[in-house]
């Protein structure tokens, strides 16, 4: 029982030393993450377009 007690105690006192981020930091980083995932879906496009055309020409 006492190890349960100083273990929520430590959870307790390292939950105040959270650093949560800002709403534009938040906001910044989520627009970011939408850009490049558009450009990775459109890169992996156009590969997969280029591959499938030159193996349809192929067979």
């Amino acid at each position: 029982m006492k190890k349960l007690l100083e273990y929520i105690k430590s959870v307790r006192s390292e939950w105040f030393k959270i650093v949560w981020p800002s709403r534009d930091t938040v906001v910044r980083t989520t627009i970011m993450i939408l850009v490049f995932s558009g450009l990775a879906a459109l890169f992996f496009f156009l590969v997969d377009s280029l591959l499938n055309a030159i193996v349809g020409w192929i067979f």
